[in-house]
Order: structure tokens, then sequence, then C-alpha cells
């Protein structure tokens, strides 16, 4: 077989799994991917796509041009044991969308570019779980996800109907979703859907209308979260748009019961959940820990709180310690801060000479209509924390800093909120075992 040279950084590879099928080769950092059984690896669907045969012709070109390749027999499914530099050996796609709602329309200028960017890539809802609108794909890359079986898949629908679907997303294509989203389920790909929800816009009889038709698509589509819509104060020249208060919070509440207590009798399952934010600020009772059947959309911020303190509880039932000499702070976003106060108090019941202040860090730099923990940037945490004196640590919680990095969202790392506190400041998963453990021994995950 003959091999072009095509080599491309997106083909590079990092690093090799020790012992792996590419470790026996001599496959090392630096080599390039040029193909798998003659076909171009255009990304890394392609790579996992061609990890199910049993025996592949891999091209692998050396960092001094040679050619090499390889055949090789291994298991189906068994993987080469390759790590390229970047993940998706290809670049992300971006978003072309004006959503009426978008958050990234509402960022304030001169943050990290990375910030900026609005990805609405197919392959990184199947690999990292971003949602998609399926609005900036053509018919190749539809067939592809079909062709590929791609599944599980995240999909931001926000609405079925057609013209008020290309309205609130400002793409001409954005109507054609539900015939998208039946495509799929005729050869079952299972999805997950999330609506972002509007005041006025898309909720009420349209958000029934929303509901009644992703329900048809039941099971492929196997999950509906309802999320409502967030707004900074940096909307300049953008829609005119309303947040749910506790009345709207409570009629959406309402609605989505009613919708549960439908589906529940008509196919086993609630399907449609509403986040974690409607039932604090309409100050609605949260569902217990069963209702959530098995919390499909925590990511989306549904049952995080249920889940949470039901960790804690069984985590302070195990715990043989009955004493701690330690002042804590939890600093949380405004929205979770009674919730925070009865989980303190709850741990203070627990532990003889531990005192746990809750600190409700209010959002200044994106406006404080902006309520959750994750969107808390360094300055507003040092601030606001800096008048308190005698503790030993501050706790927070980890959606504070970047995913893979410990810095806030406004540049300042976890290094340099320390030192402007002069206290230590610890990450915390929203995981009550870890939460407990780090207050016992000091230690994170």
């Amino acid at each position: 077989m003959e091999i072009t040279n095509i080599k491309e950084s997106r083909n590079i590879i990092e690093d090799v799994e020790l012992g792996s099928i590419a470790d026996e080769l001599d496959i090392n950092p630096g080599d390039v991917l040029l193909s798998i059984n003659s076909k171009i690896i255009k990304d890394v669907i392609d790579y996992k796509y061609m990890m199910a045969d049993e025996i592949l012709i891999v091209g692998i070109e050396k960092p001094d041009g040679e050619i090499w390749e390889f055949e090789i027999e291994k298991d189906p499914g068994e993987d080469l044991g390759i790590i390229f530099t970047n993940p998706l050996i290809d670049r992300a796609k971006s978003c072309n969308n004006k959503c009426m709602f978008c958050f990234i329309d509402q960022l304030p200028p001169n943050m990290r570019d990375t910030l900026y960017f609005k990805d609405d890539d197919s392959r990184l809802s199947f690999l990292q779980g971003n949602f998609i609108t399926l609005t900036n794909m053509g018919e190749d890359e539809i067939q592809r996800i079909i062709d590929y079986r791609l599944s599980p898949i995240n999909v931001s629908v926000h609405t079925t109907n057609p013209e008020l679907r290309v309205r609130m997303l400002r793409n001409k294509n954005a109507g054609k979703i539900f015939g998208i989203l039946k495509r799929f389920h005729e050869v079952n790909i299972e999805m997950n859907c999330q609506i972002v929800l509007v005041p006025g816009v898309n909720d009420g009889d349209e958000l029934k209308r929303t509901i009644k038709d992703l329900s048809s698509l039941y099971p492929s589509i196997h999950s509906v979260a309802i999320v409502p819509v967030g707004i900074t104060k940096y909307r300049q020249g953008l829609d005119k748009l309303d947040t749910y208060d506790m009345n709207t919070s409570a009629v959406v509440i309402r609605d989505v019961e009613e919708m549960q207590k439908h589906f529940l009798e008509k196919i086993g399952t609630r399907y449609i959940f509403a986040s974690d934010e409607f039932y604090v600020v309409s100050g609605n009772k949260l569902p217990e820990f069963d209702e959530y059947e098995g919390f499909p959309q925590y990511e989306n911020g549904v049952g995080l709180i249920r889940s949470f303190s039901t960790e804690v509880e069984k985590a302070l039932d195990r715990s043989t310690l009955s004493e701690l000499q330690q002042k804590l702070i939890f600093a949380t976003g405004t929205l979770a801060y009674d919730f925070m106060k009865r989980i303190a108090s709850m741990i203070m019941a627990k532990y003889k000479g531990l005192t746990i202040e809750v600190v409700p860090i209010k959002n200044k730099f994106f406006g404080e209509t902006i309520t959750v923990s994750g969107l808390v940037t360094g300055m507003d945490l040092v601030k606001q924390v800096k008048g308190y004196e005698g503790f030993d640590k501050v706790i927070i919680p980890r959606s504070m800093l970047k995913r893979d990095e410990e810095i806030f969202l406004d540049n300042l790392t976890l290094e340099q909120a320390i030192d402007k506190l002069g206290i230590d400041v610890v990450p915390s998963n929203v995981d009550g075992n870890e939460l407990i453990k780090l207050i016992e021994t000091g230690v994170r995950s």
C-alpha cells in the first residue's frame, strides 16, 4: 500500500500507554498517525470507529520522515493505546447560531480567549457530553452520526416549534431539529436533551408542545432537562429577556410535575426534569432521591443538591470521628447559600469543636442575577472573604475553577487567591464523601 505524506499537527501522538499494542510496536510520542486500513484518519471518531476491526493496517510516520506500516491483529474494540496531542485529532467546530440567550455573548471583554469559543461539535457531544444544537452541520455529518451510530449524544433543543426555534437561535436551519431527531430515533441513537427556558418565549404551552414532541421519540430520547436562562449585566445590544422569579419558577415546577405524573403513568419514567435552580428560587421542596431516576441530567444541575445532601448524610453516618477542632469557611454562590447553611449545620452537629461559616459570594463580575457557584470569579471570592479572620481554611466548589486547571474565570489562579487571602483555599467537587473526607483529613481527592 502506498501512503502519501499527510503529516498534520492534529495527528501527532503525544503519549503511548505502557504495555499497549502501540508500546509493543515501538510507536512513540512525536510519531504521526497517517492511516488505518488505507483510510486517512480525519478525527477521533474515525479512529475509534476503526478500533472495532480485528485486523488493522496502520501507517505511522516517524520524526525523520520514515514511514512504518504495521499489520495488527487484535481483539474487537481493543485500543492501540495511542494518546493524541489534540484529543479530538481535529479542530472543534464552532457554533454559527446567534441564540437570544447565549451566555458567551454576555461575557465582558478581555477574558481568556477560550471562554469566547462557542463549540457545536457532535464529536464533543459523544466524547465529553457537550450539548449541541444540530444546526451547524451538513447532511454528510448527520449521516456520519447515523452510520457510526454515535451514541449517546446530548442535544440542545429549546423548542420543537420550527418558527420559534429559528427565532430563538437565529439560524435558518434551526427549524429542522425534529426531523433530525426522528432520523436518529429510527436507528436507535440514544439522546438526552436540554431546554433553556426563557420566560414568555418557550415556556407554558410552547414547553408542553416541545415535551409532547420529544416524548414521541422515547426511549431514544432518554430524558429532558429544563434549565433557566442566565442573564449577566453585559447584554448591551442583545434581546431584553426576563429571568425567573419565585412565582414564575413555581409555575414551571407545576407544569413539569404535571407532565412527570403523566409520563410516569404512560411510559414508566418521569422523563422531564427541572434543574435545581427552579426549586430553590420558587421555594418548592426538592424531589426525593429516587425521583431523579439515577440522575441522567446531573451535569445540567438536575438533582445535584439532592444527591450531594444524601452523600453528606451517609458519609457522616459512616464517620467514626466525633470531634474536630477547626474553623472553616464554605464559600458558595448565593443560589446555594441556604442549602449550604443546612449542610453546615448537619456537619457541625456531628463534630464537636467544628465551626463552619457559610459565605455567599455575590457575583459582582457578571451581575447579581448570576447566582450559581460555577460562575463566581476569583476576585469576587477574595474581596468577600477577606474580612473573615481566624479561620483555618476556605472550601470552595471545584466548579469555580477551570476544568483542567486551578484558575478562576477572571484568570486569577488559586495560588494567587490564597496569597491575597492569607489562608488556604481548597476546592472540593460537589461530592458529599469528598467533602467529609476533606474536613476530616485535610486531603482532597
